[in-house]
């Protein structure tokens, strides 16, 4: 059995939002900050150096079910070509609702935008809400 690699750390998610690579990245950064914990309630941990998560779940590979471990329920990582979203779409819900997110690309499990202004942030919240109602933490905002 393999475990996922990225594990959640002791780091400071301020310090690591604070020293995004732009002045735009930090400020979106501090922004979803914001959102992810006013949709959550809890605060954010980092996991690995550079994702910024909400919540775990014990997360079991759809393709490779002996990789097991931890793993956010949403997050989001300020990089400085794109922003990226984590846990948005693993729920049918959120993959039916991801088209009214506005202008993005799509991964293997995350989501892309150039900026946060290309986002409804009222659709965001929702898939925030979304992804954190897996398992067994109660949302809070449902």
């Amino acid at each position: 059995m393999s475990d996922i690699k990225t594990k959640a750390t002791d780091a400071d998610v301020h310090s690591f939002l604070e020293s995004a690579a732009t002045p735009r990245r930090r400020e979106e950064g501090l922004r979803l900050a914001e959102v992810f914990t006013e949709m959550t309630g809890v605060e954010p941990k980092m996991w690995g150096p550079t994702m910024v998560g909400y919540g775990s779940f014990h997360y079991v590979s759809p393709s490779n079910p002996r990789t097991r471990g931890d793993w956010p329920k949403a997050g989001f990582s300020p990089r400085k070509a794109k922003l990226t979203f984590y846990g948005l779409t693993d729920l049918p819900e959120g993959a039916a609702l991801l088209p009214s997110l506005g202008t993005f690309t799509q991964g293997a499990g995350c989501v892309y935008a150039n900026k946060l202004d290309d986002l409804d942030l009222d659709v965001l919240r929702r898939l925030i809400a979304i992804a954190w109602s897996r398992g067994d933490d109660p949302d809070p905002r449902a």
